[in-house]
């Protein structure tokens, strides 16, 4: 399939962060969009309703409130639009808040994930792509991580759940002969971001004279990716689903990629940098490592430019910038 012979295309968490803009993207491609999202609380739901908003300005755009928890909904959501490519980007995200709320990822990334194999099992769906994370790769010591290292010693419920999405995903692929891509996201950031993630909370802090807590000292790696780059990335892979035996030693139409940004940056230097472009700066309180936080992460990005010809290439200068630029404007409008 090309691009333009996509008629539909379902984006689950598209009132989310990667969701609404990866949303936007297709939505301008002419391509039409079901968006589907439950707008929970865990943080702000009035900037998902905003991003909503701008989405449904276009007129290929749906929105269909609902839980992934709910397959009745979701069978109805596939029958009635019959998407060609599924983005699943919906899941209750954060490591730290795992710990506290178990429960919330065993419904939504376990139990949300299978509604959605089954339901692309039910209709034959062409192309499933889904969200997992780098923190699969727990504390591994080599770097930078690649796709064949051993994901079976993750460190917090999170990781856990997105291993077990990977797993599951290439089950159903090897048995309905699903074709199945899933991408390992490493810390994305950008403007409309989620507000529990580092770089958006230090922003209100910094912005607020508030302190902001740098965890392990400041000694933390990250490799920062770019919602741009996320996007352009999934943007490419929509009408390329793997072929049979993709990945070696198995005959699935399954293939897992890294999406990083190639460069691992110490977090006391992105912290200088998300200074310099507020134009303020910080106060920070030190603190020691927090349970299920890795010490570095790093991404091997080989197969994306092998198969796609795609390298993520914006760096934090520039992303925060365009960040920063946009957070003064959200913060007027307060």
């Amino acid at each position: 399939m090309e691009k333009n012979n996509l008629s539909t295309v379902l984006v689950t968490g598209a009132a989310g962060f990667i969701g609404y803009h990866m949303s936007k993207l297709i939505l301008g491609d002419g391509i039409r969009t079901v968006g589907f999202d439950n707008l929970n609380d865990y943080y702000d739901v009035n900037l998902k309703q905003s991003r909503l908003d701008i989405l449904q300005q276009y007129d290929n755009f749906e929105f269909i409130k609902g839980d992934l928890t709910d397959k009745q909904t979701l069978g109805e959501l596939f029958t009635r639009f019959k998407p060609q490519v599924v983005v699943h980007l919906a899941a209750q995200a954060g490591v730290r808040y795992s710990i506290e709320n178990p429960l919330a990822y065993i419904d939504s990334n376990i139990l949300g994930f299978v509604n959605i194999l089954e339901a692309c099992r039910s209709n034959q769906t062409g192309h499933l792509i889904f969200a997992s994370s780098s923190s699969v790769y727990g504390n591994l010591n080599n770097t930078p991580f690649t796709v064949g290292d051993n994901v079976n010693l993750p460190i917090s419920l999170y990781a856990a759940t997105k291993t077990s999405n990977e797993l599951m995903a290439h089950t159903y692929s090897h048995l309905y002969d699903i074709p199945v891509t899933g991408l390992r996201f490493f810390t994305v950031y950008g403007e409309y971001g989620r507000p529990d993630m580092a770089y958006f909370s230090f922003a209100e802090k910094i912005m607020n004279n508030k302190p902001i807590r740098v965890f392990n000292n400041g000694d933390l790696y990250r490799d920062f990716t770019y919602i741009d780059d996320i996007t352009a990335v999934i943007r490419r892979m929509l009408s390329s689903p793997p072929k049979t035996g993709a990945t070696g030693g198995t005959t699935a139409k399954f293939k897992v990629y890294n999406i990083g940004g190639g460069q691992s940056e110490n977090l006391l230097y992105f912290i200088e940098v998300l200074e310099n472009v507020l134009g303020k700066k910080s106060i920070k309180e030190f603190c020691p490592m927090q349970p299920g936080d890795v010490y570095k992460t790093f991404a091997d990005t080989k197969d994306l430019e092998t198969d796609f010809g795609i390298v993520p290439k914006i760096r934090i200068e520039e992303g925060l910038k365009r960040f920063a630029n946009w957070y003064k404007e959200y913060r007027k409008g307060r």
